[in-house]
């Protein structure tokens, strides 16, 4: 029977030993049972911190983020370099390239600047005016455009180009050219300046970004390792004969780096919403070879993370593969392919979106013995103005063509003959958070490896998700909530203990502490998908914890949380929803013969979108189809039941 618990009017100091920043749960009282004591006090201290060895604090960071170095970012107008894209993140000031002070709300703990691997320095070169790119005719005729403020629009060209495989060799700087050496030596040397443990992280990594006519297959590749490790061998780059487009080929590629050098990389995945249904594959790869053993175990161990939500558009569901999933359509993107040279169709669609995928590895995995799609979920930004924003009141788009201005929601932002995206379809999204024991390098690439994380669309929500098969009311009421969730169960990311002779259905605990800056929360749900015993694919929505009196109606639907966004002005208050919410949460509809996962999401009340903000201070009518208002949410790793283990 489902289990739902408001707590509301629950002091927000149970949440202490999640966030670490509550000192103030100490005047409480202490659990109201002797063995509920027991268990939170092992007898091994009086403190129950000393020893503590769990993630107590979650880390925010950004996976994704483009700099100037980028060939596209610089011809869009990216002027701003490594050191301005670290100085940002961490929280300081800077002037954006088309001169806009800008600013975080609040600093991120960690950062990882990921350029494009291929053509890497090309673009900063060209705007120097260098001789060899000049000496080319097309190299000439893009720097005259770009002198002539035609950046946008050569950026376009450089993009099809590139998508198509069409790029011109005698422009192209390859991995075994000086100026691709020296570029990729100064994004370590970036990272390995700013990178401060325990106060800030810098990671070095890139984007491997694999196209395939125009269909998206891309990657970022994080290191846990310094400088001593990564500088061994140069990114991996797509274009033949010294890269591939193939991800078999980028795995062998990070198989050989942790061979030869002894570090440890991993890769996420990317907008699988842009690859016209190539990013997770039931049957076939993109090259028409069948899924084999080989395939689906490498992917396994090398892509622990999926980047589920940015701002190209939100990966989790879709309204065509989810019907019944009423907040399935959030900031949709389905016009076609990452060029839009091909325009979807309705087939590819479930080869695109984190559910679908999910599902689709319990099929895998049942006929190759490995579920390929086994990932956690993070967000990142994808943003190519080296400003890693992803609030809606601090929006600067996706490249610095876009950048605030009165112009930049009403202008067509991509339009071919698949049809058009309006630059008000940028969504402000999204952010990684990590649980993780500190701020290193070590420290949260292994959270990420273990898939203990979770994304949002940008708001700074704490949410906890443990799975085991005893949770009880009584734990969610417990000061010290994640003291029980490792003690009883496994947190997201991991896979359900045996389950034991004498239990029955499995139960979560899931809680859930609104951004101190941002809204209160609609609700938390639980998505459940499974295979039944035929091989068929299905999934569920559970709310599970909501706030304020609603109750279901007859079909189990749960009115909405109502609206307070003042369109006008561009602001909302806090007058519904809740501060906090949680509850143990028991599966109604478990059957122990049946692989399934299970991943929480959290809404908060709705507020006002970036396009409202901009319609409010630059005095402008929001353009026909733009919405006023946005719910954010937040989207954790999985925890997977496996029959038998």
């Amino acid at each position: 029977m489902m289990h739902r618990k408001l707590i509301s009017k629950i002091s927000m100091t149970m949440f202490a030993v999640c966030l670490g920043s509550y000192p103030a749960w100490a005047q409480l009282p202490p659990p109201p049972d002797k063995q509920s004591f027991a268990d939170v006090y092992t007898g091994k201290s009086y403190s129950p911190y000393a020893g503590r060895g769990f993630p107590s604090r979650v880390y925010w960071g950004d996976t994704h983020l483009h700099t100037a170095m980028s060939f596209d970012a610089g011809a869009f107008g990216n002027r701003l370099g490594l050191d301005e894209a670290y100085q940002f993140a961490r929280g300081d000031e800077v002037i954006s390239s088309t001169g806009v002070p800008a600013k975080l709300s609040r600093p991120l703990d960690w950062l990882m600047v990921a350029d494009h691997s291929d053509n890497m320095g090309f673009f900063p070169d060209l705007l120097a005016g260098n001789q060899h790119l000049l000496s080319d005719p097309l190299g000439k005729e893009w720097y005259d455009r770009i002198q002539a403020g035609e950046g946008v629009e050569v950026a376009l060209d450089i993009i099809s180009l590139f998508s198509q495989g069409k790029f011109p060799e005698s422009l192209m700087y390859s991995p075994d050219t000086m100026p691709y050496k020296s570029a990729w030596h100064s994004t370590i040397e970036a990272a390995e300046k700013y990178n401060d443990p325990g106060k800030f992280t810098a990671f070095i990594g890139f984007e491997w970004t694999s196209l395939v006519k125009g269909d998206n297959l891309h990657r970022v590749v994080m290191y846990r390792d310094g400088a001593d490790k990564a500088s061994q061998m140069l990114a991996y780059t797509t274009m033949p004969p010294l890269g591939s487009p193939n991800p078999r080929d980028l795995w062998k590629w990070m198989s050989t780096y942790e061979e030869k050098t002894g570090g440890d990389v991993l890769a996420i995945a990317h907008n699988g919403n842009l690859s016209n249904g190539i990013m997770f594959p039931l049957h076939e790869q993109y090259d028409g070879k069948n899924l084999d053993k080989t395939y689906v175990t490498e992917r396994a161990k090398w892509e622990p993370a999926y980047e589920v939500t940015q701002i190209k558009g939100d990966g989790e569901a879709h309204p065509l593969l989810s019907p019944e999933d009423e907040f399935a359509d959030y900031e949709t993107w389905d016009l076609g392919n990452l060029d839009a040279s091909v325009a979807k169709t309705d087939d590819m669609l479930a080869g695109e979106y984190a559910r679908e995928a999910l599902k689709r590895g319990l099929a895998i995995e049942k006929k190759l013995g490995t579920n390929p799609y086994k990932f956690g979920m993070i967000g990142s930004t994808d943003s190519h103005t080296s400003l890693a924003t992803a609030q809606e009141d601090n929006f600067f788009g996706k490249h610095s063509g876009y950048e605030p201005s009165p112009e930049r929601m009403t202008h067509p932002f991509m339009t071919t003959d698949a049809g058009t995206l309006y630059a008000w379809q940028q969504v402000s999204s999204g952010l990684a958070a990590v649980w993780a024991t500190e701020n290193t390098r070590e420290s949260i690439f292994d959270a990420i490896a273990r898939k203990e994380i979770y994304g949002t669309t940008g708001s700074r929500m704490a949410v906890r998700f443990f799975g085991g098969w005893e949770f009880t009311e009584q734990d969610i009421n417990n000061r010290q909530p994640a003291f029980t969730g490792y003690q009883k169960g496994v947190p997201m990311g991991g896979d359900l203990s045996k389950k034991p002779e004498n239990a029955g259905s499995p139960t979560f605990m899931v809680f859930a502490l609104r951004d101190p800056i941002g809204a209160n929360l609609d609700r938390i749900q639980i998505i459940k998908g499974w295979l039944d015993d035929k091989g068929k694919t299905h999934e569920k929505v559970y709310d599970v914890a909501w706030s304020g009196e609603r109750k279901p109606d007859a079909n189990g639907k749960l009115p909405p949380v109502g609206n307070t966004v003042d369109v006008k002005n561009a602001n909302w208050v806090n007058t519904i929803g809740a501060s906090e919410l949680a509850t143990v949460w028991t599966d109604p509809d478990f059957d122990q013969k049946q692989k399934a996962f299970y991943y929480a999401r959290v809404i908060e009340i709705p507020t006002p979108r970036w396009s409202t903000y901009d319609a409010l201070r630059y005095g402008l009518e929001l353009p026909k189809d733009a919405p006023t208002s946005t719910q954010e949410r937040a989207y954790t790793s999985p925890i997977w039941y496996v029959p038998g283990s």
